[in-house]
């Protein structure tokens, strides 16, 4: 299956009432997890590279291998820069071949966001890539407190700059461990009423698998990254194998385990959001 961008899967799940999960990626055998867990499930799938894992390896080798899996799968792959700090950042992405990147200006006053994102987002046309935005400004548990998007500041945000996606902040917070989190339905619909650009929630495993189902059916939110649910998964699998396989020193043959748990619970994510054929 070719390489899909951001907006060639979107669109479709604007339309027909479904959203994607944007999985965000630490290594190779994660991100083959979520590769056949959307093949089992039909689905096209994000994957996703954060700045934490922009930090442990260079973007050229997420490039290499998000490419890799994408040409071998039988479903629509998205590679995916998250929260991408700078217009030089998101340059080097989109000249590796990234099909879709996120520029993150949400700290920036109004006018310098839009601008900026604007930029960006004209500099990924002209690349045939895709452009995910953010307004308003999605907190961290436990770290800095979130700022709600205002609904007209997103309407203008979404005219002038053109993103594929927006990333609004209404209730969901960065690296929440537990699925407490409430969405301000007032706000969400003041943000539709006011644009038809497809939704993003960031910090999507603070919400229950509930909430975003029923927010995946009757909203605009057409993409859920999910990232904290699946490391916590991660390192269930891995405690559990060390704990079985005490003798164990191969790091192939360790991580390998982990495949299959993190497979599963990424199909049931991605069930979760109406997305499987």
């Amino acid at each position: 299956m070719t390489r899909a961008t951001l907006a060639e899967v979107l669109q479709p799940a604007l339309r027909d009432g479904y959203a994607l999960a944007g999985l965000v990626c630490l290594g190779w055998e994660d991100a083959r997890a979520y590769v056949a867990a959307a093949e089992a499930e039909g689905a096209p799938v994000i994957l996703q590279a954060g700045p934490g894992a922009r930090a442990h390896m260079p973007l050229p080798v997420w490039a290499a291998m998000f490419h890799a899996l994408a040409d071998g799968a039988s479903v629509p792959v998205v590679s995916h820069l998250d929260h991408g700090n700078s217009a030089k950042e998101c340059a080097e992405a989109i000249a590796l071949g990234f099909t879709s990147v996120m520029f993150d200006g949400s700290r920036l006053p109004l006018e310098e966001n839009i601008a900026q994102t604007k930029a960006i987002v004209e500099m990924a046309r002209q690349a045939g890539v895709s452009c995910e935005g953010e307004i308003g400004f999605v907190g961290y548990a436990e770290g800095a407190t979130s700022e709600g998007t205002d609904p007209d500041e997103a309407a203008r945000f979404a005219e002038e700059t053109g993103v594929d996606a927006m990333a609004v902040s209404i209730g969901n917070v960065h690296l929440q461990t537990d699925q407490s989190a409430e969405i301000d339905r007032v706000r969400l619909a003041r943000i539709e009423e006011s644009t038809n650009v497809p939704l993003v929630i960031h910090g999507g495993s603070g919400l229950s698998h509930s909430l975003r189902s029923d927010l995946a059916r009757t909203s605009t939110i057409c993409k859920f990254n999910i990232g904290t649910e699946l490391r916590m998964t991660f390192g269930a699998a891995l405690r559990q194998t060390l704990q079985d396989h005490p003798d164990r020193f191969d790091r192939i043959s360790l991580l390998k385990e982990l495949e299959e748990p993190l497979a599963l619970q990424a199909r049931r994510i991605i069930q979760g959001l109406g997305q499987s054929s």
